[in-house]
């Protein structure tokens, strides 16, 4: 994805040292490499923005992995025979910056988004050297695209779902594009006037500013701050008044 010249301009005068910040795109296309995704060629532009500042970043196009369906950190505990997830779970943890990048279907994030936020939910009740549910500290983001209404809700899911498994979101932390409704061109489709949308660039680059500040604020304070959010506080208390009720 070519930059623009304002583009170039921020990540050449940029004084702020992002070389210790890693972030994960998953592209949540339903289309398997090496076939054309749309969404691809918007994540790649905040992916550029953020290797030109320094940052290591990993894409991930999730429906070319043998990902299995549930909610436990690893499915071949539970009957599955082959789990991709695992390996991508870890190079999630490993970084600061997550980015989902889905197509709108029926309104809706696909399949294979819902696929991943519910993978992401199984690791969620582990918890960090801190004893915080194990993704504070962490900064998220969401990039949408598609041939039909829907970048504001699809971005409340998701943007919803990162922030109560414990993820960090900053300011305008969604950008998309959707061409004409219906079977028109698609984002990367000669003429489609995607990539040159100045609605869209504008946000993809403030969201993947902002993914950076935010990541680099808390790398610098370690994370959240440990007090009041601690899980094995929580559970090591005995102080307790009002118990969960026991079923009879």
């Amino acid at each position: 994805m070519k930059l623009s010249s304002y583009q170039e301009k921020l990540n050449k005068e940029n004084k702020t040292d992002f070389s210790d910040l890693k972030a994960v795109f998953i592209n949540c296309t339903l289309k398997k490499s090496p076939e054309k995704s749309h969404t691809s060629g918007l994540i790649s532009m905040s992916a550029e923005i953020m290797e030109e500042n320094g940052v290591h970043v990993d894409i991930i196009r999730a429906v070319d992995h043998k990902i299995a369906f549930g909610v436990y950190p690893d499915m071949t505990e539970y009957g599955w025979e082959k789990d991709d997830w695992p390996a991508i779970q870890k190079k999630i943890m490993e970084a600061d910056i997550l980015v989902i990048g889905t197509p709108i279907w029926l309104g809706e994030k696909s399949s294979i988004a819902t696929q991943v936020i519910e993978r992401l939910y199984g690791f969620s009740g582990e918890t960090n050297e801190h004893g915080q549910y194990a993704y504070y500290g962490r900064v998220g983001g969401c990039l949408v695209t598609g041939n039909e209404d829907g970048i504001k809700h699809v971005s409340m899911n998701v943007l919803y779902s990162l922030q109560h498994l414990g993820y960090v979101i900053p300011p305008q932390a969604d950008a998309g594009w959707i061409g004409e409704a219906g079977p028109g061109k698609s984002y990367m489709d000669k003429g489609s006037g995607g990539p040159e949308n100045e609605f869209t660039n504008r946000n993809t680059t403030f969201m993947t500013w902002n993914l950076m500040h935010m990541a680099k604020i808390l790398k610098a304070h370690n994370g959240v701050p440990a007090y009041g959010n601690q899980r094995t506080e929580w559970d090591a208390s005995s102080h307790k008044d009002h118990p969960n009720p026991e079923y009879r």
